[in-house]
Parts: C-alpha cells; sequence; structure tokens
C-alpha cells in the first residue's frame, strides 16, 4: 500500500500528515508505528489524520496517534499544524477552523502574521478527570493549588518528587525544576509517566521558571518518549504555574524545538497557545513491507 504524506512540525514537535477527506486508508497501529519510526519509516513524534466533517457546526475531524501506534486525545502543536494543513492543501479557506478530536471540538486560528493561535479548551482540575488515584498520597499547598507527592522507589538524585496535575484533554504532571537542562528527564520521565496513581500515564513536564512571564520547559510523553516541544504540556506547565501563584497570565515558554506564547485568563477561561506550523516536505511511502 502506496500513500501519501506530508511532514510538519511546530516548535520542533514533528508530524506525518494524512489526508483521509476523500476517503480511510485502513490503516492499523503497526501502519502508524512504521510511519513514525525514523530508521524504517518517515519519522514523527505523532501521525496526524485529517477526517471530514463529521457533524453540522464542525469542518474537520482530527485523530492523533502517538509513535507507538496509540491513540491519543489531544497535541496543541498538533492542532496549529493541522490548521496549516488544511488551508494550505485548499481543502478550506476559513482563518477559524473547528475541528473534532477524542478530546472535545477545538478551534485553531490562522494569523496574518502566518502562526496560528489554538484555544485548547479550559483546563480540568478534577482528579477523577485526569484521572489521577491519590490514595495513600498528601498533598502539599502552594499558592491557590497544591503539588502531591510522587515516588520513584529510589531512584537518584532523589526518591519523591512533587507534581501538580491536570488535564489539558490529556494527561499532566507538572514538575518544577532548577534548571531545565540538568532535569533528570529521561530518568525521571518514564518513571512518573508509569506511576500506579495515573490510570492512563500521563505527559510529564519539567518547569524551570525564569520569571513571571518567562519559563524553559522539557516533556516526557506518553509513548513517545522526550520530545522537542509539547504544545498541551506548554499549556498545562503555564496553567500549574499561574494556579501556583509563580506566573503571569501571559507566559513565553521556551521548548528545545522553538517558543510558544500561552496565555490563560482564569477559571473559565479556555488557554490559548500560539506558535508557529511550518511544512518540511511532501512525500509518498509504501506501507506494504515488513510490518
Amino acid at each position: 500500500m502506496r500513500i501519501s504524506f506530508t511532514k510538519m512540525q511546530g516548535a520542533g514537535n514533528d508530524f506525518v500528515v494524512l489526508d483521509e477527506t476523500a476517503g480511510r486508508l485502513g490503516l492499523s497501529a503497526a501502519h502508524y508505528r512504521r510511519l513514525a519510526d525514523r530508521h524504517f519509516g518517515v519519522g514523527a513524534d505523532q501521525v496526524l489524520t485529517v477526517r471530514p466533517s463529521p457533524a453540522a457546526g464542525i469542518d474537520f475531524e482530527y485523530l492523533i496517534h502517538n509513535a507507538d501506534g496509540a491513540e491519543v486525545e489531544q497535541c496543541g502543536n498538533g492542532a496549529r499544524c493541522f490548521a496549516r494543513f488544511v488551508r494550505d492543501r485548499g481543502l478550506c479557506s476559513k482563518d477559524a477552523i473547528r475541528v473534532r478530536t477524542l478530546a472535545g471540538v477545538i478551534e485553531p486560528r490562522l494569523l496574518a502574521d502566518g502562526r496560528v493561535t489554538v484555544n485548547m479548551g479550559e483546563p480540568v482540575f478534577e482528579l477523577a478527570g485526569v484521572p489521577f488515584d491519590r490514595a495513600g498520597l498528601q498533598p502539599r499547598v502552594k499558592g491557590s493549588w497544591q503539588e502531591w507527592p510522587l515516588d520513584l522507589a529510589g531512584e537518584a538524585p532523589t526518591a519523591t518528587v512533587w507534581a501538580a496535575v491536570l488535564s489539558m484533554g490529556n494527561p499532566h504532571a507538572v514538575l518544577r525544576v532548577d534548571d531545565a537542562d540538568l532535569a533528570p528527564v529521561l530518568q525521571h520521565g518514564p518513571l512518573v509517566q508509569r506511576h500506579r496513581a495515573f490510570v492512563r500515564g500521563v505527559n510529564v513536564g519539567f518547569m524551570q521558571i525564569i520569571d513571571p512571564q518567562h519559563i524553559r520547559l522539557r516533556v516526557f510523553e506518553r509513548g513517545v518518549g522526550e520530545t522537542l516541544a509539547c504544545g498541551s504540556g506548554a499549556c498545562a506547565a503555564v496553567v500549574a504555574g499561574i494556579r501556583l501563584g509563580l506566573l503571569g497570565d501571559t507566559v513565553e515558554v521556551e521548548a528545545r524545538g522553538g517558543d510558544l506564547t500561552i496565555a490563560w485568563a482564569g477559571a473559565g477561561s479556555g488557554v490559548l497557545m500560539t506558535g508557529q506550523a511550518i511544512t518540511v516536505f511532501h512525500g509518498e511511502i509504501d506501507l506494504t513491507e515488513n510490518l
């Protein structure tokens, strides 16, 4: 089976984008893994699929598969690339595009300067909605919120880390660190990700606060590992910083692959994420061999 694809990236978070508006490709989890494979496929953090409108008032449906082939709820950098893709491919002429995801309806908006803003929806703080099982855990209060202790089974340099826990349509644990470059992302990321408290796993953010308007961030994503950027992770980190009393309402997030601007006005408001969405190349790949 030979299919066409587009390779895109947003702040270094990279994607294979597939067009299923004219018909389903019928791909399996193994196909998604092959597409995302950086040695035997195209290479990507996630595979994004564009499908036709599923209902009145919705322009498209949007599917996200991680590099391990599993479907996930949300991807902020992917949403920006999705919007750029449908405009550049002539599938839509609107500046504001309503898209249904597993996490709900989002509305990316293309700006005159070439960037894309996405309202990522309201953050979810109820632990059952993350989901997060607090059994046996006692939080500490910080600002108007709390952080939760996570036992890492004696791993150096510390056996316990403290995490702010929330959902941006997908689960996030945000850990404050003194230096993002020196943070034990590859050591602690997998341990937090599979901690028993996170019923469906979690994306793990390591946030260094430079000042109330500027953070540095690294994210260890479910089913992917560390990525150069994570849009929903940037939103989760900023919201956590605001609720912990450490950040202002508009923050520049410096990821390893590029910068994002995140704004949140507080309870009852959606989180706004703005950044670039860039097409890298178009191509074709044969998915019939060696799956």
